[in-house]
């Protein structure tokens, strides 16, 4: 039952991004799903991949943790996000775990990414967070501080910043938001044509189970979806 109720979850969503995506003018193979798997149980996250779902996002470290031993344990090959607040003194739990970081806020946690990334012979590819609404309860550094902030990141080598992510207001229409998304693929595209050695933007992660279509008309080419794939936790 779970199994059916997940796959048909995700066949919706496709079929949801597919549809804005062509209002668009994109193609929907252009858009990375990452299932939000706070809260969720690994039985659960199991039916998501064998839905087809391969990249996973975690809001915290130590149930990240948990859930990689999990899913290993499984013999399942997929990869992990870190898409929550990262403090620094987590960072050294995730380094040889997560194929991206999505929440890069601050010099101090970039220097610290780069302290370990360098030990362990690695280059960490991480999205910089931006606050676009100005909300206190949220992470991430202010839309005006964004260009000079990539740059100062952009002289740590074992960082490698891959392009930006913002969590828009929860609201019940998401047309209220769309100059969240709007916002950010302005800033994306200014800090694209400064060509800035060691940036790539390459990702514009934004949208979540509320707002993702709004989002993808926007530009997104990651959507964050937890909810709409699991149900409520």
């Amino acid at each position: 039952m779970i199994n059916n109720l997940i796959k048909q979850n995700i066949d919706k969503i496709k079929e949801r991004i597919e549809k804005a995506s062509k209002k668009a003018g994109r193609k929907p193979e252009d858009i990375k799903i990452i299932g939000v798997t706070k809260n969720v149980e690994p039985v659960r996250i199991l039916k998501a991949i064998d839905a087809g779902i391969v990249d996973l996002g975690e809001n915290r470290v130590q149930e990240l943790q948990e859930k990689i031993n999990a899913i290993r344990a499984a013999n399942k090959n997929v990869n992990w996000h870190m898409i929550g607040h990262l403090q620094k003194n987590k960072v050294k739990y995730l380094i040889d775990s997560v194929v991206m970081i999505h929440s890069l806020d601050s010099v101090e946690l970039a220097q610290e990414i780069n302290k370990r990334a360098q030990k362990a012979g690695k280059i960490i590819d991480v999205l910089v967070q931006v606050n676009v609404a100005g909300e206190e309860s949220k992470f991430g550094i202010s839309k005006d501080e964004a260009m000079n902030f990539i740059k100062e990141i952009s002289k740590y080598r074992n960082v490698k910043v891959k392009g930006l992510m913002t969590i828009a207001p929860l609201v019940s229409d998401p047309e209220e938001i769309r100059f969240v998304f709007k916002e950010l693929r302005k800033i994306f595209i200014d800090i694209s044509r400064e060509n800035i050695d060691n940036i790539d933007m390459d990702y514009l992660s934004m949208g979540m189970s509320n707002d993702f279509e709004v989002a993808i008309e926007e530009g997104a080419n990651i959507v964050r979806i937890g909810t709409a794939i699991f149900g409520k936790r």
